[in-house]
């Protein structure tokens, strides 16, 4: 039986699949306007990957204690205004005949400091909107509903860029993010101002900077799945703009056959949200974790060998479906434990911490394979990416104690869909 959330969750899960929809439709769109519309080649698509993320990390850092000890709805509206007035300066931009990667740069640097601090954000006041026996419950509508924008945006923003140009996509990303701004404007729960300790006396400090650190890397369960996250994000995206090169260049794709490459392996993903509740209701949270986890890296390296034609594009969509089949099951887990496992007056803290750390090892490892891409070509340094993920789960492992609460009981009833938090990511 469908559990039932309320209404203002219902707002706040409309204002996610909007911009889910609206992000879905914009897949790949920075690199895909990189190679199509301002050729670039393998190093600048690699930079414009990861340069903007790991500025906008930086930027980020001090958001994470100015979020944790304000009202949280006005933070998401906020972010969610910010990142449409950017993205629509890039088809002002492209209209006027101005557009060059400077600003695709400094666009991805603002929307990726808002990514950040809409997603503790958001974290945060989920923790609050919900009782904690529901978290799971609606982290799972949020996964599905990932997945399946992400399974129907990729073919239509393809369509959309070949009938209207390059730039359209991002247009529609940018519109998206206004009306999840007026969904989170109409959830009508009143939302208490955070109490802010005396001592801090108004002013950030220290202690507030590093208190997300801190937990993260103290908490005996919450350390190595923040480092796992890391590298595994890193070198999975790390290899995103060398396939994109690789499938766009020398291998002819066009790109709604790109965009159909990841869009139909999305099927995956709800598959794995889907029974992610039944799994941890049978086996335990740390169980769960550690076995999606380890299965979820087994994949990548198959993409090394993605040759042209039907074929190849039949490859890329065989490996992807496993990941994305892998980390639908993984993801809704690890959300919901990070939130158990985080004292409220440090969800936004922490969650930022995890966003900063995630996206500065992303922006790193991105950078690198750019290099190494620049040195022996796409294929090997997929190659080199696909074959280190291998060695990851050897930090899950590491996780002590139990995760996720009692490993006995499961978090929500038999049957109940799970999964984790407005936009983000692991």
């Amino acid at each position: 039986m469908r559990r039932a959330l309320g209404r203002d969750f219902g707002w706040l899960w409309g204002a996610y699949s909007v911009s889910a929809l609206g992000t879905g439709l914009a897949f790949s769109a920075f690199p895909l306007i990189a190679v199509v519309a301002l050729r670039a080649g393998p190093a600048e698509v690699a930079a414009l990957a990861a340069v903007g993320p790991a500025v906008g990390a930086l930027l980020a850092v001090p958001l994470g204690p100015w979020v944790e000890f304000r009202r949280k709805r006005p933070v998401m509206m906020a972010a969610d205004l910010l990142r449409c007035g950017a993205l629509l300066s890039v088809p002002a931009a492209y209209a006027l005949g101005v557009l060059g990667l400077g600003q695709l740069l400094l666009v991805s640097v603002i929307v990726a400091a808002a990514d950040i601090s809409f997603t503790a954000a958001s974290g945060a006041f989920l923790k609050s909107l919900l009782p904690p026996e529901d978290l799971l419950v609606a982290s799972g509508r949020f996964e599905s509903t990932t997945w399946t924008a992400t399974m129907v945006g990729p073919p239509l923003g393809g369509a959309l860029i070949g009938l209207f140009g390059p730039v359209v996509t991002v247009a529609a990303d940018a519109a998206s993010y206004l009306l999840s701004a007026a969904g989170l404007r109409a959830i009508g729960a009143r939302e208490p101002e955070p109490v802010r300790p005396a001592s801090s006396a108004g002013r950030l400090t220290g202690g507030d900077l590093l208190a997300g650190w801190r937990h993260l890397l103290a908490h005996p369960g919450l350390r190595p799945l923040f480092l796992n996250a890391a590298l595994v994000n890193g070198l999975i995206m790390a290899g995103a703009p060398l396939l994109t090169v690789l499938m766009l260049g020398p291998l002819h794709f066009a790109p709604w056959q790109y965009s159909l490459a990841f869009a139909v392996p999305c099927a995956g993903g709800l598959l794995g949200s889907r029974l992610a509740p039944r799994l941890v209701a049978r086996y335990g949270h740390r169980r769960v974790l550690l076995t999606s986890g380890t299965l979820r890296v087994c994949w990548p390296l198959g993409l090394a060998f993605v040759g042209p034609g039907v074929g190849g594009l039949a490859l890329v969509m065989i490996v992807e479906f496993g990941l994305i089949a892998c980390i639908g099951v993984y993801n809704p887990v690890l959300a919901t434990t990070r939130l158990e496992l985080t004292p409220k007056d440090r969800v936004v803290r922490t969650l930022s911490a995890w966003s900063v750390g995630t996206k500065a090892s992303i922006a790193s490892l991105t950078a690198l394979w750019g290099a190494l891409a620049t040195l022996t070509g796409p294929r090997p340094a997929l190659a080199a990416a696909g074959a280190l993920l291998l060695v990851t789960p050897v930090l899950l492992f590491g996780v002590r104690g139990s995760v996720g609460g009692s490993e006995a009981a499961p978090a929500v009833p038999v049957g109940e869909s799970a999964r984790r938090r407005p936009p983000t990511g692991c």
